[in-house]
């Protein structure tokens, strides 16, 4: 038998009268406070507009450790005789197990009687069968967790510039290194030279950062991926950020328009099991003189 929007708002009341009583305590039911009075003046007038759709949310205790699932309903005019929009969520839970979760929900509340007022065996549903899904999403986490700690990679990015003598880029070079835990160095004059080592998005950054708005004579040679069961700063070549500088050869005035000794810059790679780069950088094999 067909009810009429008014018998079925009657009943809405009821329903929510009744959940108040199962959940008496402050913030178990989330109701706007105006909500049931405009229900019950559309009651005592009727004819005249509708009153707004009920809406309000239930937190649900789940599990011994009472893991909060809170429970969204959205009430059509004409439920119970239609069905209620109802959306379970938590914090815990990930998009995939909420989907899994309230898909199996609406399933649950369609197959009930039309017509029968669903909230409390909605409750009582998300009470019964969320912890599953809890538990779930619970062993995914752990296992994401192990999964970033297997994979963790350190980045080595070496930069070759013609020349760096600026005392502004130096610092912004050093602040920069600083400010996203970089290792390595910086060896300034002509040519110059940077390595930095860390994370990934970190020395991107940092790349990003130096060469921004128009450093036209520099370019990053060569970048090294280095994977670790373990911590990066297991597979550090460097312990801090150094500023590199050697014996140098020639002085032209206010310019300071110094070679840097690139046989020093040789043995400083090969001490830091990096004596490969000096080709990468340069283009020829470095070779130390005999003492």
């Amino acid at each position: 038998m067909a009810l009429t929007v008014e018998e079925c708002l009657e009943l809405q009341l009821l329903e929510v009268e009744m959940l108040l009583s199962m959940f008496p305590k402050r913030g178990e039911i989330t109701l706007d406070e105006d909500a049931v009075p405009s229900v019950q003046r559309y009651l005592r007038n009727a004819g005249g507009a509708l009153p707004p759709q009920l809406k309000y949310s239930i937190a649900v205790d789940v599990g011994e450790e009472k893991v909060k699932v809170d429970l969204q309903v959205f009430l059509p005019h004409r439920y119970p005789q239609v069905a209620p929009q109802l959306f379970a969520r938590s914090d815990v839970l990930h998009r995939q197990q909420q989907l899994e979760l309230n898909t199996r929900l609406a399933s649950h509340i369609g197959s009930l009687d039309s017509g029968d007022l669903c909230i409390c065996e909605a409750v009582q549903w998300v009470k019964d069968n969320s912890l599953p899904y809890l538990e779930n999403c619970k062993n995914s986490s752990e296992c994401a967790s192990e999964e970033v700690r297997v994979k963790e990679t350190l980045h080595r990015m070496w930069i070759y510039s013609h020349h760096i003598y600026r005392q502004e880029l130096r610092k912004k070079i050093f602040d920069s290194a600083k400010k996203l835990t970089l290792t390595g160095f910086c060896l300034t004059g002509k040519p110059g030279v940077i390595c930095v080592e860390g994370l990934q998005e970190n020395c991107e950054e940092f790349w990003r950062v130096i060469r921004y708005p128009n450093w036209k004579h520099i370019s990053c040679k060569h970048v090294e991926h280095i994977e670790t069961e373990g911590s990066i700063d297991n597979l550090r070549l460097f312990h801090g950020f150094e500023d590199l500088q050697f014996q140098a050869h020639g002085d032209y005035g206010l310019r300071n328009d110094y070679h840097m000794d690139l046989g020093q810059f040789l043995e400083f790679l090969k001490q830091h099991q990096s004596g490969h780069i000096f080709q990468i950088l340069f283009g020829v094999e470095g070779k130390l003189s005999d003492k």
